[in-house]
């Protein structure tokens, strides 16, 4: 098969790369980042350099594919982060109909059930809604839990505050996913042969917000450390003076909100998934490597 990848070589995307290429498939990955188009070529695939919010670009990099895997890249700088998602939704679809490709893999997340009140997953449901009105397209959203992976956002906060936490408690359930158990999943997806408009959890394992603490403390040598529990307007103020916009900011804090209300993940409890391989105490010793 022929399959395009949006992406780069992040967290998810490079494994999912690499999975594609081994399998024996033809593989071309987008990034913005001409410095990334000789390690793409190493690993086997064909690079396509430019920018998720041109559409003749991408219209080009979709020619021939069979199948193609979209997540919309982070953008901190965007002055409307859902709107902002919504749009490179859009493009994607334009040039999904343009070329007539038959099947999609989308990126999409935990709480994208929901119309509003949860953040950047907002823009990310738009992009559902987009998707599953193109006429012909079989499009399978992965909705994937917290990624481990955001918990190195918290390094300094631990290293110097000795503490963890967000805006919602200790004793909030939250559900935790490996980018490669993601990248497993949307390997396996983009090789079946489904059809119609469908959704798939992704997670590695279930767990309170204070046993996040408590695994990742222990496993750099702080096994207090514990999870606390920030006002909203706290939370915003410690994001912004973190260096975030306003907007990121504020987004993230709805997010948060909505975790904490048990909204974000009541149709992933509904729909619960064989769970992945990569369970927290796995990636705490990931996290500590690199802490």
């Amino acid at each position: 098969m022929k399959i395009t990848i949006t992406g780069s070589l992040g967290n998810i995307s490079k494994p999912l790369t690499e999975i594609l290429v081994k399998a024996g498939h033809d593989v071309t990955v987008i990034s913005s980042s001409a410095d990334r188009a000789d390690e793409i070529k190493t690993l086997g695939a064909s690079p396509a350099i430019g920018q998720v919010t041109d559409v003749p670009f991408l219209t080009e990099a979709f020619k021939g594919a069979d199948a193609v895997y979209t997540m919309v890249p982070p953008n901190f700088g965007a002055k409307e982060w859902k709107n902002y998602i919504a749009g490179i939704g859009q493009n994607y679809a334009e040039a999904i109909t343009a070329n007539g490709v038959k099947k999609i893999v989308n990126l999409s997340s935990i709480g994208a059930h929901l119309e509003d009140g949860t953040g950047p997953v907002t823009g990310i449901h738009r992009v559902e809604e987009i998707y599953n009105k193109l006429d012909g397209v079989a499009v399978k959203h992965l909705r994937p839990g917290f990624f481990y992976t955001n918990f190195y956002a918290n390094v300094d906060m631990i290293k110097h505050a000795n503490i963890i936490g967000s805006n919602f408690g200790a004793d909030t359930p939250m559900v935790l996913v490996h980018p490669d158990d993601i990248a497993a999943v949307a390997a396996e997806e983009l090789q079946n042969n489904f059809t119609g408009k469908s959704v798939r959890y992704i997670a590695s394992d279930e767990k309170t917000a204070g046993e996040v603490a408590r695994a990742l403390g222990s496993a750099i040598g702080k096994p207090e450390l514990p999870w606390i529990e920030f006002t909203d307007t706290d939370n915003i103020a410690g994001a912004v003076g973190a260096g975030l916009s306003e907007e990121i900011a504020t987004n993230y804090t709805e997010m948060g909100t909505s975790v904490r209300s048990g909204k974000m993940f009541e149709d992933y409890f509904k729909n619960k998934p064989v769970l992945g391989k990569t369970k927290l105490a796995d990636f705490a010793k990931e996290f500590a490597a690199n802490f």
